[in-house]
């Protein structure tokens, strides 16, 4: 499990549209990782609008924001373009940086255990350190305490 204080691992995955992206290439600029279970539920679907609502406020302090899943490129790109989303949706179809970061774990649903990803946050600083772990995700105030945080971390 990561700690605050750590370096985030780096990883390069592919977004919405087959592009890459490298994680150490942002360095210089705050990146908040949000992590969700799956594209087009109730959940996921309500966190991304709300940080697409607040993206303006994202890019009017040079922050980058990904949302990483186990979805495929094809299914990132029909959510993203359903709802708009203006930040890269990055696909980890073999689970290997939802391992790195610690976040796919033992879930239950209707009386059975199965691996799943927690939707769970990392906000990182230009010098790609780990300044906030959020878990336990509330979706729909996800972005505003984001926001908060890097108004207070950046002041």
């Amino acid at each position: 499990m990561l700690n605050v204080g750590d370096i985030a691992p780096n990883f390069t995955l592919l977004d919405q549209t087959g592009s890459p992206h490298t994680l150490t290439d942002y360095r210089g600029r705050w990146v908040l990782i949000y992590f969700y279970p799956k594209d087009s539920t109730p959940g996921c679907t309500k966190e991304a609008c709300m940080l697409r609502d607040a993206f303006p406020r994202f890019e009017g302090i040079h922050a980058e924001v990904f949302g990483i899943s186990k979805d495929t490129v094809a299914s990132h790109k029909s959510f993203a373009e359903k709802y708009n989303l203006p930040f890269p949706l990055l696909a980890d179809e073999d689970k290997k940086v939802v391992e790195q970061y610690g976040v796919r774990r033992d879930k239950k649903m209707m009386g059975k255990t199965y691996k799943g990803i927690a939707r769970t946050s990392f906000l990182i600083d230009p010098d790609g350190v780990i300044q906030k772990i959020y878990e336990k995700v509330k979706p729909e105030v996800h972005a505003e305490e984001v926001l908060a945080d890097l108004k207070d971390l950046t002041a």
